[in-house]
């Protein structure tokens, strides 16, 4: 009987110092995503961690496209597949997430443009975070902090960034109906 070996993605494990070539890395895939989705997106944006200058970061490229409405998302899963792209099931009201390699290298949100505010928070605390230097290391911090806690980086390290992502994004001025940033 042929034994099976579970692959284990270690891309979570690590925040590493801020590495210059993280913007080249979304800078070559976002050519490769425009050039076979075209005119079907609206924009591509690299937020998350790596796209902070100066930020220490796990090493995986976050990138977001927009479509023009969530039922756009949808056509748009089998093409990416081409790219690598492996749909995570994680389909919110928001947005479609994609990851690819192993271990991981890239986080793709199809975001939809007449649903949600995902690309607007994510866009509000990237900028909000490169301006304010002592946010950006509290942030590095709070990281390799909740990394120790969580060696998986999953649900406690993300988990334990919410408070701070929400308490930022209240200094950035971000307003929206869903979203009560009153307690931050």
């Amino acid at each position: 009987m042929e034994q099976k070996t579970e692959t284990i993605d270690t891309s979570h494990q690590e925040v590493r110092e801020y590495d210059p070539k993280w913007v080249e890395m979304f800078e070559q895939e976002a050519d490769r995503i425009k050039s076979l989705l075209g005119d079907k997106i609206t924009r591509v944006e690299h937020i998350g961690s790596t796209s902070i200058q100066g930020l220490a970061s796990k090493s995986i490229i976050d990138i977001a496209i927009e479509v023009p409405t969530s039922e756009d998302a949808e056509s748009l899963i089998e093409p990416l597949t081409t790219l690598g792209y492996i749909s995570s099931k994680d389909v919110s009201t928001e947005r479609h997430f994609l990851k690819k390699g192993m271990p991981t290298q890239f986080h793709l949100s199809v975001c939809y443009g007449d649903k949600g505010s995902f690309l607007e928070r994510q866009i509000l605390f990237r900028d909000y975070i490169r301006e304010h230097e002592e946010e950006r290391d509290a942030y590095a911090m709070l990281k390799k902090d909740l990394l120790q806690k969580d060696p998986t980086g999953k649900n406690g390290y993300i988990g334990g960034k919410t408070d701070f992502v929400m308490r930022v994004l209240k200094k950035a001025g971000f307003e929206n109906k869903w979203f009560d940033l009153s307690k931050y």
